[in-house]
């Protein structure tokens, strides 16, 4: 009963982190953006986005990711026969791509903070797809376990991000030509 009940906290707090991770990108789009409003309004704007990030980052998105990762340990430690399943080493290693996604945007938070602008909104905005794509890969492989054929699965997989990503460069199209 313990397992299922660290199994519901994991579902539980990986919504709460990809809901952070999806969220705390487009606040960087917003953040970048404001660069071109007039300097008072920039400079408000900004402030206000430090402010979100930081409470998003900081008291929902990291302590969800820690939760997550610590219910996910403690399943593997009732159950360790799960390692032994091909299809977790798979989700594992997709949960350390997520594992560093985050850690990029924590830096990219203090970068912002600091005034630096090393991403445009639209490279953020496809960076936030790179969320979906994990999310998508990580529920599939769980989902799916030993049924699934790899290779079917990693060109679906390219094919979704090749769509996703298709779909950033079309609104951006459309919402500078509105």
């Amino acid at each position: 009963m313990t397992y299922l009940y660290l199994k519901a906290l994991h579902i539980i707090f990986v919504v709460s982190w990809m809901a952070g991770l999806f969220y705390i990108v487009r606040l960087f789009v917003y953040h970048v953006e404001a660069n071109d409003r007039p300097e008072k309004e920039k400079v408000i704007l900004q402030k206000q986005f430090e402010i979100m990030q930081h409470k998003l980052w900081y008291i929902i998105t990291t302590p969800a990711m820690v939760l997550a990762v610590l219910a996910g340990v403690g399943m593997v430690y009732l159950n360790p026969d799960l390692l032994s399943m091909p299809w977790m080493h798979v989700k594992l290693t997709f949960v350390l791509g997520l594992l560093i996604y985050h850690f990029v945007c924590q830096n990219i938070i203090k970068q912002l903070k600091q005034g630096i602008f090393k991403w445009t909104s639209t490279q953020l905005r496809i960076w936030n797809e790179l969320a979906t794509i994990f999310l998508v890969a990580i529920v599939f492989t769980v989902i799916l376990k030993s049924a699934i054929d790899w290779i079917y699965g990693l060109v679906g997989l390219v094919l979704f991000s090749m769509i996703i990503m298709s779909a950033v460069k079309i609104y951006k199209y459309y919402r500078l030509k509105g």
